[in-house]
């Protein structure tokens, strides 16, 4: 451990110190651990991956919205798209408030 000068106060702090003790000027920034990262790239992918399941979904079935030969097959079109939305989406948000409350527990602290 080596001591290094605080650029506020000139005080001698640790190398591994945060923040100064005297003065309480940021030294370095705190990392994430390796379990918080995974998390956070979690996070990233089940957002991506939901937002192309979404766009995708609702995106297919607007061809089989417009091709449908009599209102009954359209009207059931619709519906269908709008139930399978909406289940994506309450998977989203139910999937985001989980891994959200993992990305912060685990975030940095200082």
């Amino acid at each position: 451990m080596a001591l290094i000068n605080c650029p506020e106060c000139s005080n001698q702090v640790s190398d591994k110190a945060l923040k100064c003790p005297s003065c309480g000027t940021q030294l370095r920034k705190p990392k994430r651990s390796f379990m918080g990262k995974v998390f956070k790239c979690l996070f990233i992918f089940f957002n991506v991956l939901m937002l192309i399941w979404l766009v995708g979904g609702v995106g297919g079935n607007a061809d089989l919205i417009n091709n449908a030969s009599n209102e009954a097959e359209r009207a059931g079109a619709a519906i269908g798209t709008g139930l399978g939305a909406t289940m994506i989406l309450g998977l989203w948000v139910i999937g985001d408030i989980i891994l959200g409350l993992f990305v912060l527990f685990t975030r940095p602290k200082s």
